[in-house]
């Protein structure tokens, strides 16, 4: 398909409903072949039919990301079958729950860092090689503005984030002098089942929907987006069409 990133190779994760959905979709129509990955099979299912509907393609990944050592198995997999990998989104999260710090169970906090957090590293560890690979490689992961202001009773959420991103912006220092950048992005608010959870008593249809952020999604997967270490609101981003 022809479009902005036509060619490109992209891995979403999280990619089955949300905004990883949105996100694969509008790569899709851009031209990226997509590579999903989420734990739910019937919504990777879905989202790759909307996308072959409309002319795109995609591959399944069923994967835990915090069985960290498939997240090697599917580098090595990307490795043999494409040689490269020019957009990494890192979507896949978790709330976890409203508790003080004290009353957190150690097996919860423990799946919140895994998935929020350390997968994300895993990630970086897996994928950086063929990230430089390509001739622009693009590595976007999706935080939160809990991560600079912590509220009372986020904890697992709010520290997870606020490590994920010093650990982009460490790695987007590490690869300062490569083709390679790495950029967080915040949505905002957005219609999702995450913050469904968070605020219940939230009417979602008042909300934007995912596809609203999506496009700024694909402004930091340019190869003519320069910006690295940044940590961007999607809004700065979801109405432009080129990047400064």
């Amino acid at each position: 398909m022809p479009g902005r990133l036509a060619g490109k190779i992209a891995l979403v994760t999280g990619a089955s409903r949300g905004i990883g959905a949105a996100v694969a979709e509008r790569f899709a129509a851009e031209g990226a072949h997509l590579v999903l990955a989420a734990r739910t099979v019937g919504g990777l299912e879905e989202v790759d039919d909307k996308i072959r509907t409309a002319g795109g393609s995609a591959t399944l990944v069923p994967l835990d990301l915090r069985d960290f050592i498939k997240i090697d198995e599917l580098a090595a997999a990307i490795y043999e079958r494409y040689g490269h990998l020019d957009i990494l989104v890192g979507n896949a999260a978790e709330f976890g729950t409203f508790s003080p710090l004290g009353h957190i169970e150690p097996a919860l906090w423990g799946e919140i860092i895994d998935l929020n957090l350390t997968a994300n590293w895993r990630l970086i560890r897996a994928m950086d090689p063929l990230l430089r690979a390509a001739e622009h490689g693009r590595a976007i992961f999706v935080t939160s503005g809990i991560a600079r202001a912590p509220r009372a009773y986020w904890g697992p959420y709010a520290v997870s984030k606020a490590g994920l991103e010093a650990l982009v912006r460490t790695y987007a220092a590490e690869i300062e002098k490569t083709p390679v950048r790495a950029n967080l992005i915040g949505p905002g608010i957005v219609r999702t089942r995450l913050r469904a959870r968070v605020f219940p008593g939230e009417d979602p249809m008042d909300l934007p929907p995912p596809e609203s952020v999506a496009e700024a999604f694909v402004q930091l997967a340019l190869p003519e987006c320069e910006r690295n270490g940044d940590v961007v609101n999607a809004s700065e981003l979801a109405d432009t069409q080129s990047q400064a």
